[in-house]
């Protein structure tokens, strides 16, 4: 389905600009591409004509992309990539090709400038720009940027003023730039976006909060997205976007922060604030297990939040110092005690086999996660080694990768020998805990 959406901000439309979201996997829930409408938004903000075209709501893409960029005729395209692969060591899926058909569908009928951006993307910026064949794409924050390269484009100024450009073969052009007070950044309007491919009890609507991430877990690409300094939204600009989208019909929300409960003073005010508007709705949100609050859980189940994601990866202390963790096993025996306590459903996270993992180490983890009061486990066997991290670092000292591979395709940090074994005795502790899965 498409949809065409104009802004009256500016008495001039500059430019006819077709906005694709490539994903179409539902790996864990179907997921609404958030950042996406946020560039749409800003871009129709700046006077641009904008058609959006969400490929997870077709059922032939590539024919819908041939047929929607013939029509619309579109003077620029950005596409945004979501998903590399699926993370699953076992039998990994990779997941660029669907993005690289709607490439190609709009070379075959267009010869207009095609721009990539997305989280994917921007984890890869020259592989992944190269491997898709497009023209040039946009790392990091899209909101600024992109609307400043299509000014480039229609005046024909310096591409080097585009913050985070990358031009194919060219390689960096602007330098990024993020954006210190994300309530000068447009959120969606909910009415000007089709959301029809995630109606249904499996589909949250996507909350962000905050961006950015200083913890540097040793696995994590957050910081190579999103960057290294926390930013926020006002709780005020959240709510009454949150008011829009259930004015919409949307009563469920995904808070899509990687840590909500940090700093917990603003997880606070939010949650008081969500209390005090009285709006009619459920969500949930991801934990970091460090020194979390009675306060904020009681807060939280006041606010309406019925689940929560504890990624605490292991129950080891010292695997956790080796993942630099900001937490020890005990916090997170507390952290999951206070949210069975509130009436909080509670999913672990486990991430097994990189550095320092033994038998032991593992044997450590299971049985702490079997006293916990978990409502769901899901385990991972194998840590996806992504540009930028400590893992890869250590993954190219342990000679598991060599120091030129760009990693677009997936590898995986695995302890030389534990594989099979790791394998074996967590598909056996499954048997004794239905709760848990891989």
């Amino acid at each position: 389905m498409t949809r065409k959406n104009t802004t009256c901000h500016s008495s001039l439309i500059n430019m006819r600009v077709l906005l694709i979201s490539a994903n179409t996997e539902r790996i864990n829930l179907p997921t609404f591409p958030l950042g996406l409408a946020c560039v749409a938004q800003a871009t129709m903000d700046r006077g641009h004509e904008v058609e959006w075209l969400d490929l997870m709501a077709e059922s032939e893409p590539e024919e819908a992309v041939r047929k929607t960029v013939q029509r619309f005729q579109p003077q620029a395209i950005g596409i945004s990539v979501r998903n590399i692969d699926d993370q699953n060591m076992a039998k990994p899926r990779f997941l660029l090709d669907r993005a690289r058909e709607a490439v190609k569908a709009c070379h075959r009928v267009s010869g207009v400038p095609i721009v990539l951006g997305g989280a994917g993307y921007s984890l890869f910026p020259e592989s992944s720009l190269e491997y898709l064949g497009a023209d040039m794409g946009i790392q990091g924050e899209g909101e600024n940027a992109f609307p400043m390269l299509l000014d480039t484009l229609e005046t024909g100024g310096s591409l080097s003023n585009t913050p985070g450009l990358y031009l194919r073969g060219q390689g960096l052009q602007g330098k990024r730039r993020f954006e210190e007070a994300l309530d000068r950044l447009p959120l969606p309007d909910p009415r000007r976006f089709s959301a029809s491919a995630y109606e249904g009890e499996d589909f949250w609507a996507p909350v962000q909060t905050r961006r950015g991430c200083a913890l540097r877990c040793s696995y994590c690409s957050t910081e190579t997205i999103e960057g290294h300094a926390l930013r926020k939204r006002s709780p005020e600009q959240v709510l009454r976007w949150m008011a829009g989208w259930v004015a919409s019909g949307f009563t469920r929300f995904q808070f899509v922060d990687n840590t909500f409960n940090l700093p917990t003073s603003y997880a606070v005010s939010l949650c008081s604030q969500l209390t005090e508007s009285g709006l009619p709705i459920t969500w949930r949100s991801i934990l970091y297990p460090a020194k979390v609050e009675e306060s904020l859980i009681k807060a939280m189940a006041k606010a309406g939040c019925r689940e929560v994601s504890l990624g605490f990866e292991s129950g080891c202390d010292d695997i956790l110092k080796e993942m630099n963790k900001r937490f020890l096993s005990k916090e997170v025996r507390e952290a999951a005690g206070m949210l069975s306590d509130h009436g909080i459903h509670t999913m672990g996270f486990l991430l097994l086999g990189g550095p320092g993992e033994t038998r032991d180490t593992v044997e450590e983890t299971l049985a702490f996660v079997g006293d916990l009061n978990l409502d769901a486990l899901k385990i991972t066997i194998g840590i996806r080694i992504y540009p930028h991290t400590k893992l890869a670092r250590q993954a190219i000292q342990d000679g598991l990768i060599a120091p030129e591979d760009d990693l677009l395709f997936p590898k995986f940090y695995m302890v030389k020998g534990l594989e099979d074994w790791l394998r074996e005795t967590v598909t056996e502790r499954m048997k004794e805990h239905r709760n848990w899965m891989m």
